[in-house]
């Protein structure tokens, strides 16, 4: 079901108190949002699946960490730093080819049953042999089908231990998979008991969470409504509300009427004039975060256009970086040019993160060079978030004095992710989330590419959703990996970041915000780059 833009505020709350309804809630007359409930709208049709193994959108990823526990977690206050979670304490032997983590004793399933260390090590190893795109997360750490069931194990029902195959830094295992989606403590028994053609609970998770966590997900209808219901048996503190409703409201105009009203207590999908605006209301409050996410002009380097490096460094002199920093993505986001987020280990500065300006001669020329002194037709696809289309109009613009042609194509985000994953495109504005404060977090993921077969199907990979392959650049990301002194390690980083900018496979143009609009009533909203903690909110 779609929001209209123009939605009346009778049906926006007519709307909200049927989704209330689902959740046994009960609006005011007024319909303000209820005491013991956080509504949200946000737009979440990309949802396809709660599978921890699986998923790999923004809002599933968000949903899924306030349903299930990880093996340990980013601090709230500083996400460099990492803190137990239903690990209590770990050890890491001296050749740091052993990692031991201790779990708490009072960990339990939302029905009441005792979890245990072997329903934690079957989870990451189901993960590894179910083979979706999140088994990234684990191989490229050296755990696949072949070892895993011996190389993450479960000595007790207190210990996880993870043999490593080379000595990787003890903070980046920690960071990339202890922290991760993939160390959710999912319950075996039940799963295992749904199980479909060997799927180990696959289809189950579809529509469903059953792990350890503050929150159960009680109901999803697809671009309609989440909603969570916090679990009973829930070993650390209780969520100060009980109900999180999350509602598809994909026009940030009607988020932004339900938000002034009162009628939902958080808005996710606000443009910056909404955000100025409320900024300058007495009711609402806005809160930004700098997560890890980079959103970018991505290109499909099996296309013979973009095949072309010098093809790919014209187009980034066609992204006015700092007008629309001003315009479009004030407050929404900050221009980085470079492939590593700030805030991580080994990234560059503002400055030398993002040398570029728009200059069309400079395209042009480079054009020519590239054999296009014309230019070019091509096609960007984009989804659904607020500033893609007048990004995508921006560069159209600039293109266009430069000879290239652009057809835009804007299409619901789960299409635009089935056809990335595909390979179906040839150009297409993304956003990408790492996981880990590290520079090797996107090294990894966004210029490394294990198999560039088609067959591979490396999905989780946008260097090969990009069809980018290069042996001498992946020889360069495990050489910084592997590099002991911390110092020469940042300066490989730093030199490979400088070396993608000239010949990458993305264009890469902003870091974006986690931005909000609050309701006043709602306090201790707590976030940071890689979390959102739906337990400590309260009103």
């Amino acid at each position: 079901m779609k929001t209209n833009k123009f939605l009346s505020r009778s049906s926006a709350l007519a709307l909200l108190a049927g989704t209330a309804a689902i959740a046994g809630a009960t609006f005011a007359s007024e319909a303000a949002s209820p005491p013991n409930a956080l509504v949200m709208a946000w737009n979440i049709d990309a949802i396809s699946t709660f599978d921890p193994a699986q998923i790999g959108e923004v809002v599933s990823n968000e949903i899924i960490q306030n349903t299930c526990d990880p093996l340990v977690d980013f601090d709230p206050k500083d996400e460099t730093k990492i803190l137990p979670r239903m690990a209590k304490s770990w050890d890491v032997s001296e050749d740091g080819l052993q990692i031991t983590f201790h779990l708490r004793d009072d960990l339990k399933f939302d029905n009441g049953e005792k979890a245990t260390a072997g329903d934690l090590a079957w989870s990451l190893q189901r993960v590894v042999k179910l083979g979706f795109g999140n088994a990234a997360t684990l191989t490229e750490y050296g755990f696949v089908k072949e070892n895993v069931d011996a190389a993450i194990t479960a000595p007790d029902d207190h210990t996880v231990v993870f043999k490593l195959d080379k000595p990787y830094p003890v903070n980046l295992i920690l960071s990339a998979i202890a922290a991760n989606r993939v160390a959710t403590m999912l319950n075996q028994k039940v799963l295992m008991a749904n199980q479909v053609e060997g799927d180990m609970g696959n289809k189950y998770l579809a529509t469903r969470t059953d792990c350890v966590g503050p929150y159960k997900l009680m109901r999803w209808n697809p671009a309609e409504v989440v909603l969570l219901q916090a679990s009973d048996n829930y070993w650390g503190e209780a969520p100060k509300l009980k109900q999180v409703l999350i509602r598809h409201v994909s026009e940030a105009g009607t988020q932004r009427l339900l938000l002034e009203k009162g009628d939902i207590d958080i808005a996710r999908d606000l443009t910056p004039e909404d955000l100025k605006d409320l900024e300058a209301q007495d009711k609402v409050t806005v809160s930004r975060a700098l997560k890890p996410t980079l959103f970018y002009w991505n290109f499909n380097n099996a296309d013979p256009i973009f095949n072309n490096e010098k093809v790919r460094l014209a187009m980034r002199y066609l992204i006015d970086y700092d007008g629309l920093a001003k315009t479009v993505m004030h407050n929404v986001g900050v221009p980085r040019a470079s492939f590593v987020q700030l805030g991580a280990f080994g990234a560059l500065d503002e400055k030398e993160g993002q040398p570029f300006t728009l200059d069309v001669d400079k395209a042009k020329a480079l054009l020519a060079e590239a054999g296009h002194p014309d230019g070019f037709e091509t096609t960007m696809f984009i989804g659904t978030a607020p500033y893609a289309a007048p990004i995508a109009q921006s560069i159209q613009d600039a293109a266009a004095k430069a000879g290239v042609k652009i057809k835009i194509e804007r299409m619901a985000n789960a299409q635009l992710f089935s056809r990335i994953r595909g390979r179906e495109f040839q150009t297409s504005l993304m956003g990408w989330a790492t996981a880990v404060p590290d520079a090797h977090g996107n090294a990894s993921r966004q210029i490394f590419n294990p198999d560039n077969r088609m067959e591979a199907k490396q999905t989780m990979y946008p260097s090969w959703r990009a069809s980018y392959f290069d042996e001498a650049v992946n020889k360069e990301v495990d050489a910084a990996l592997f590099e002991k002194d911390e110092a020469k390690r940042a300066e490989l980083y730093h030199a490979l970041q400088k070396e993608m900018m000239e010949k990458g496979p993305q264009a890469y143009m902003f870091q974006i915000y986690n931005v909000a609009g609050i309701n006043k009533g709602i306090s201790n909203w707590e976030w940071n780059g890689f979390r959102t903690y739906y337990d400590t909110a309260s009103k």
